[in-house]
């Protein structure tokens, strides 16, 4: 599978191309919906380049801690990028996770709303539907580069892995479950419901409970897809993935629940007006 093309003597890699297609559609999509929450869309605009590098910056170190299995098998695990720290920068290599990515642009949007006295509340709400859809299409580098796939399949919208991309167990099958196709379509349901809440639910809702959604429902998606997986990343015996997935998804399943039983039935924010959390309260979720 064609994985690229050359520009001059510099070879252009169609996952680098995809992903950036997607962060920008997310961004997009989020200036969008800033009026929906009483915000200026330039504020989207003005915080993405530093969600863009903290969220590259974050799925990295995410990889470099988070090897998978193949890769430890073959002695790429965490002790080969302490020893050689130039393979941390070594991005064209592969390896990126999106555990991190959001870790890392949460830290980044908290840290602009605090210097911009914004509510990171809102940001966070006007985001997830834009960080959804990103994976989205984000999943289909994986495609590119044959990886991120799932068990032997004989379905009919099973996919062929080249046996140069294949784990030296399985050299002699050919098909398997498309995993990121899966996760893809996960997200963009998770998109549209996000998308849904905030449109038809806006006055029963507090700031932060879009975001809160979104860390219930994509970590779902992402934990019953790990049983499909064939080389997770495990770490002290666990796919830590998975179990990210599972405290992320309870705890914000857990936050939802309380918040919806304090909330009284008078006490509802209108997003379309200034508000006091909005101004005074950036770091509250």
């Amino acid at each position: 599978m064609l994985q690229g093309f050359y520009i001059g003597p510099l070879f252009v890699h169609f996952y680098g191309v995809i992903i950036m297609v997607g962060t920008l559609l997310a961004a997009w999509l989020a200036s969008k919906l800033a009026a929906q929450y009483g915000q200026n869309p330039d504020l989207i605009w003005d915080v993405f380049p530093w969600l863009l590098v903290a969220g590259i910056i974050g799925a990295r170190i995410w990889h470099v801690l988070t090897p998978s299995a193949s890769m430890q098998n073959r002695g790429a695990g965490v002790n080969y990028y302490f020893t050689n720290p130039i393979e941390i920068l070594n991005f064209r290599a592969g390896g990126l996770g999106i555990p991190g990515a959001v870790i890392g642009g949460l830290l980044a949007l908290y840290f602009y709303c605090r210097k911009n006295k914004v509510s990171l509340a809102i940001m966070s709400d006007m985001i997830a539907p834009g960080l959804a859809l990103g994976q989205a299409i984000g999943r289909w580098g994986n495609f590119v580069n044959q990886e991120l796939y799932g068990q032997p399949s004989t379905l009919p919208w099973a996919i062929n892995i080249d046996p140069a991309f294949r784990l030296p167990a399985f050299q002699n099958v050919a098909t398997y479950h498309p995993l990121f196709l899966y996760e893809s379509i996960w997200n963009l349901l998770n998109m549209g419901l996000l998308l849904w809440m905030g449109k038809k639910l806006s006055n029963l809702l507090r700031p932060g409970d879009i975001f809160l959604t979104y860390l219930v429902v994509y970590p779902l998606g992402r934990f019953l897809l790990e049983f499909l997986r064939l080389d997770p990343s495990p770490v002290g015996g666990l796919n830590i993935n998975q179990s990210l997935m599972a405290v992320t998804a309870i705890s914000a399943g857990i936050a939802l629940i309380i918040r919806l039983r304090n909330r009284p039935g008078e006490d509802h924010l209108d997003k379309t007006e200034p508000t006091e959390m909005s101004q005074e309260s950036p770091e509250e979720i």
